[in-house]
């Protein structure tokens, strides 16, 4: 059983598929790992960590991915790595398959098996193996050093002999695991945290780490959660009277934080142009959904933008600018979901296609798409 871990080819992605703890567990099961040259640089972990782990190192990618029965990656594959896999192969990464159905459809194409890991199931059992949150905490924190970072004061109230410094103002858009996360750093940092959200079970969890909860509490919000736990799409009427709230509320802050995001859809606005004008001069905004379109009017990917005076933050894959820590969780996720599929008697691999976590995830299989979202309909 050979288990390939590919150097990313994005240039911006610095995480890697595993470090040297996961590949000494793989090897432990009964593989044998295959890793790139300079796999892990971006995430701190050298070609001789991952040697001394156990792992070969590849000269390429055609060498690493050759007869692998596994291949572990971050981002889904490109068209020249799938060229170098073979058919039968299990690939398993965050593959970012909504608005990028040719690429899934290449994938069945090739042959290969693709586990989505960002479809993992939220049950009790899948939570070592969920990548959203392990990488959305992340996303969160650093969210909060890069506003902190753009933002040209203290965070803290400093009380000294020529003055007193006020504490920052911070207001977090969307209290899922990334919110979460912003409003504990925020508040770890001194600042005066508010937040808000339109599920209703997050006004507990904001206020227990001690934000002030923003919200137009009516009917509707009561209701405004999937069974999943994820945020519903609200009304027309809803977004109005809670964007006028939120005008009022943003127009005070000196750092404010978005964080929503709608599986499958593209990032609802939540920042209009108006409201950025209301802002003080010098105030920042991060816009953690860019990659799908922004909260932000007038976000750029991969940029730090201004407009009205007030910079908004667009740093395209926030974890990885983490990456040392980002790959150390996600390894963590990828080896807790590939062990299930591993026999540990005949240390050979087994998946169980019936497997709730194996259904929930499997985009590609025998040449064809299966997973309802993307299968084609049938005749």
């Amino acid at each position: 059983m050979k288990i390939a871990v590919p150097r990313e080819s994005d240039a911006d992605e610095t995480r890697v598929a595993a470090t040297p703890d996961t590949v000494k567990k793989l090897i432990g099961l009964g593989a044998t790992v295959s890793v790139e040259k300079g796999a892990g640089v971006a995430s701190r972990i050298l070609d001789a960590d991952f040697k001394d782990a156990g792992a070969t190192i590849s000269a390429s990618a055609a060498a690493t991915l050759k007869d692998a029965d596994v291949v572990l990656k971050v981002r889904r594959p490109n068209a020249d790595e799938l060229k170098a896999m073979k058919s039968g192969a299990l690939v398993i990464a965050t593959m970012d398959p909504y608005g990028h159905e040719d690429e899934v459809k290449a994938m069945a194409e090739a042959g290969v098996a693709a586990f989505a890991m960002e479809f993992m199931p939220r049950i009790t059992r899948a939570q070592v193996m969920d990548v959203l949150s392990s990488q959305a905490n992340l996303a969160g924190y650093q969210a909060v050093i890069e506003g902190a970072y753009e933002y040209d004061r203290a965070m803290p109230m400093m009380m000294t002999a020529a003055g007193t410094v006020p504490a920052a103002r911070v207001f977090v858009m969307g209290a899922g695991v990334a919110g979460l996360q912003a409003i504990a750093t925020a508040r770890r940092l001194g600042a005066v945290v508010s937040a808000t959200d339109v599920r209703p079970a997050a006004k507990e969890q904001v206020e227990s780490l001690g934000a002030k909860f923003i919200a137009v509490e009516d009917e509707e919000f009561k209701q405004a959660e999937t069974a999943g736990g994820y945020a519903k799409q609200m009304s027309e009427e809803y977004q109005k009277k809670q964007a006028e709230l939120v005008a009022s509320h943003i127009a005070k802050q000196d750092i404010v934080i978005t964080t929503a995001l709608i599986p499958g859809r593209p990032a609802p606005k939540l920042v209009s142009k108006d409201m950025l004008a209301s802002m003080k001069p010098g105030s920042v905004i991060v816009d953690l959904a860019v990659e799908r379109g922004g909260n932000v009017e007038g976000a750029k990917p991969g940029k730090v933008a201004t407009v009205s005076n007030v910079k908004i933050v667009g740093h395209l894959n926030m974890a990885g600018r983490i990456g040392a820590s980002a790959s150390a969780l996600y390894a963590k996720n990828l080896f807790a979901f590939l062990e299930t599929m591993i026999d540990k008697e005949t240390k050979s691999l087994k998946p169980d296609w019936e497997d709730q976590l194996v259904t929930a995830t499997v985009l590609t299989r025998d040449g064809k798409v299966v997973h309802p979202a993307f299968a084609p309909a049938e005749a």
